[in-house]
């Protein structure tokens, strides 16, 4: 049976347009058709501000794989575009990351689902809002609009126009 998962992409080194396409394409290989696809935001930097700007976007997935296969599928893609992981919010080809599967709560060491930073970061809220509004959050029963107005981060985050 087909689950909705909503996961964030993310990218701040190199053709960070183009990581985020890739990133894509392979999702819809190995984890699931698109169901939704945000609009591409850029973003300043969390947690670590000292590195280049971040392109972010979420997307729906509708997938057959389990919450953890497809942690194991998004950490092969990472790999596969050349992902090194260097340290807690560095700076990275791409990032990919489960926020939601379903109303799933999952509280594994290697998997948090919802992700727990979802409320506190506007690079993530935006883009969802812009897809799934009213997508109801299991943990605190809030919306997504709901948590976005809750949100105390003021980061910078603007539609993302490239170049032609």
């Amino acid at each position: 049976m087909e689950q909705l998962v909503i996961l964030s992409l993310g990218s701040n080194l190199g053709d960070r347009l183009s990581n985020l396409r890739e990133a894509l394409l392979l999702i819809e290989k190995k984890v699931g058709k698109p169901d939704l696809l945000s609009g591409i935001y850029e973003t300043s930097p969390w947690g670590n501000t000292d590195q280049p700007f971040f392109l972010n976007m979420t997307g729906g997935f509708y997938t057959t794989l389990t919450p953890d296969a497809v942690l194991s599928n998004l950490m092969e893609i990472e790999l596969q575009l050349g992902r090194v992981r260097t340290g807690k919010w560095a700076a990275r080809i791409i990032d990919l990351d489960i926020l939601y599967y379903e109303q799933t709560i999952i509280n594994q060491v290697d998997l948090k689902v919802p992700h727990p930073g979802i409320s506190k970061r506007q690079f993530i809220l935006i883009p969802l809002c812009e897809i799934y509004p009213n997508f109801i959050d299991p943990v605190s029963g809030k919306t997504q609009k709901d948590l976005l107005n809750l949100c105390q981060d003021k980061e910078q985050v603007s539609k993302y126009i490239p170049v032609q």
